[in-house]
């Protein structure tokens, strides 16, 4: 079996740009991956455009191999950017491979630990709102939902005061806490938006109302900033969403700074790193809470890795494709309230009518863009 071609293909997706990996074979076996970076998409298609001349005639069951000669051909090591793009194609030689065994992925990953996966949804950001935010919140408890996520609230206009952000988002968890009872597990995403002193007054504000754990308290670019939030606060931490490698991810899992790593594979170069960083974290009791905010391809391969990881969690789930794309893709996972259910397909289990994609051009939408008070740009 060799590779014949790499194609992509971009689908809305709520207003963004969903960006998909197609690898073709000349046995007619193909392997989709998704791109977990859609803010840099241009970049991506750039770096894409380099692999796809790396791994042309290549045999796609080398997985190991093709995702080293990606990485580390180009000499200088690969960043998220071209992770990004080695994830897409990394998870879609997977694909090919469980495919041509028919077999699902997780088969060929060790076997699946669980029957499903427990999952956590978004309640928004309508959290201006106050009794609305808290009746979606009773309502997503109705459906059946045991674990939700919510952002820092950010002020209106695109700016950020980091002393109201840290005051409303004390107000706003304990306020679900006392909404869903104790039985519901609650996640702040913090999205990085706010500096050590703010961040470590908000995780102990809230220690009491027992947080399934704070995502992204700080920025990601120096992991070492952890250390002093781990020894200050007793609130289960969790990061790594912004990470491309097991590298990034070392010190954070090895001194033991956080205890969720948010893996996500369409950003951490693919599942052939992704259960090496998950074997990392098994060693130190870190547990996987696999980041997903995106499409369907994303959600297959985070369910073949947590199927087969006993170290997991909990998977993101965000929402399901819009509908005018959601019928490009006759299988997809089935996502109730509260879990992703394993299904028996081969590869990861997503089929999509790509005649029909190609008929589409989306473009990423802007990123939101913060500000402090004095203009001054800040993290979204």
């Amino acid at each position: 079996m060799k590779i014949t071609g790499l194609e992509v293909l971009t689908l809305p997706d709520h207003g963004d740009s969903m960006m998909l990996v197609v690898v073709d074979t000349d046995e007619g076996i193909h392997g989709l991956g998704e791109v977990g970076i859609r803010s840099r998409q241009k970049a991506v298609a750039g770096a894409l455009d380099h692999l796809a001349d790396l791994i042309n005639g290549e045999d796609p069951r080398r997985i190991e191999h093709l995702w080293q000669v990606m990485s580390r051909r180009g000499f200088f090591p690969a960043d998220r950017i071209v992770g990004a793009a080695i994830a897409a194609v990394d998870v879609a030689l997977w694909d090919i491979r469980g495919k041509a065994l028919g077999v699902p992925v997780h088969e060929l990953l060790g076997g699946r630990v669980r029957d499903h996966v427990p999952a956590y949804t978004h309640v928004g950001d309508d959290y201006h709102d106050r009794d609305r935010f808290l009746e979606r919140c009773r309502a997503l408890v109705r459906d059946g939902w045991r674990h939700l996520r919510f952002a820092a609230p950010h002020g209106p206009d695109g700016v950020l005061d980091a002393r109201r952000c840290l005051r409303d988002s004390v107000e706003l968890f304990h306020q679900v806490r006392e909404t869903v009872g104790d039985e519901v597990e609650l996640i702040l995403d913090v999205h990085t938006r706010l500096d050590p002193p703010e961040a470590l007054t908000l995780c102990r504000e809230i220690e009491a109302a027992r947080p399934y754990f704070v995502e992204d308290p700080l920025r990601c670019e120096n992991p070492e900033s952890y250390r002093m939030l781990r020894s200050r606060t007793g609130v289960p931490l969790a990061a790594g969403e912004q990470f491309g490698s097991k590298w990034e991810f070392r010190s954070l899992i090895e001194d033991e700074l956080i205890d969720y790593a948010r893996v996500d594979v369409g950003v951490a170069a693919g599942l052939t790193e992704a259960k090496k960083i998950a074997a990392m974290a098994e060693t130190h009791y870190i547990k996987l809470a696999t980041h997903n905010p995106l499409g369907p391809v994303t959600a297959a391969s985070s369910l073949q890795l947590n199927l087969a990881c006993p170290n997991v969690a909990v998977q993101e789930h965000q929402t399901d494709p819009e509908p005018a794309i959601a019928g490009l893709f006759s299988a997809r996972p089935t996502v109730v309230p509260g879990r992703v259910e394993r299904g028996e397909l081969p590869g990861i289990g997503v089929v999509i009518d790509r005649e029909a994609a190609r008929a589409y051009q989306a473009k990423a939408a802007e990123r939101p863009h913060l500000r402090t008070a004095d203009g001054a740009f800040t993290n979204w």
